[in-house]
């Protein structure tokens, strides 16, 4: 069923062009908290971030995945959906292994841990990297809002993730500037 996030696609877009999966989100998402874990203020158990950051959108093996800013039914019901999900899974496996399954992940949904919270803020960062990577035709209008609004949050109790936050957002606005788009008017118009 895991293998089902290797075709899970999102609505993130590559630089080559192409749509990106839910495997390949969270593979970028590793490499990230591998890279920044050393750098942290409130240092984080790495293997713990890593497990969480593994299985973090594993309800989408089943449910598929659902935009930030998407607006539906499913987007409404998507905790509970994913919590049947995860419960669909634990089923499926040894009770150790469905025990740890779900432990993790509500770990992750719970975000009361340094891991949780790295891992949390990761999540929202990966995806604008991401954005800042592809094509700027494949961003909608709610995009160019969401690199003001999406990453603070989640990021505001660690200055090294502030740190990065802040240059993701900087390439982020370069692009915009490149396309003719001015940041300074796309915020203002969040205020």
């Amino acid at each position: 069923m895991a293998e089902n996030l290797k075709t899970e696609m999102r609505h993130s877009w590559l630089s080559n062009g192409r749509r990106e999966s839910v495997a390949e989100h969270t593979w970028m998402m590793s490499v990230a908290a591998v890279l920044m874990a050393p750098h942290l203020q409130h240092p984080v158990d790495l293997g713990q971030t890593l497990k969480l950051i593994a299985l973090h959108d594993i309800a989408e093996a089943i449910n598929g995945d659902i935009p930030y800013f998407e607006e539906s039914a499913r987007k409404n019901t998507k905790l509970a959906d994913e919590t049947e999900a995860m419960e669909t899974m634990r089923g499926m496996l040894p009770a150790a292994s469905g025990k740890l399954l779900l432990e993790l992940w509500r770990e992750y949904e719970d975000c009361e841990t340094e891991e949780a919270k790295f891992a949390r803020a990761l999540d929202k960062l990966e995806v604008q990297h991401q954005h800042n990577l592809a094509d700027l035709q494949t961003w909608t209008e709610q995009e160019l809002g969401l690199v003001y609004t999406k990453m603070d949050r989640e990021c505001a109790h660690d200055t090294a993730l502030m740190t990065l936050l802040a240059v993701i957002r900087s390439r982020a606005e370069k692009k915009m500037r490149q396309a003719g788009i001015d940041p300074i008017e796309i915020r203002a118009r969040l205020l």
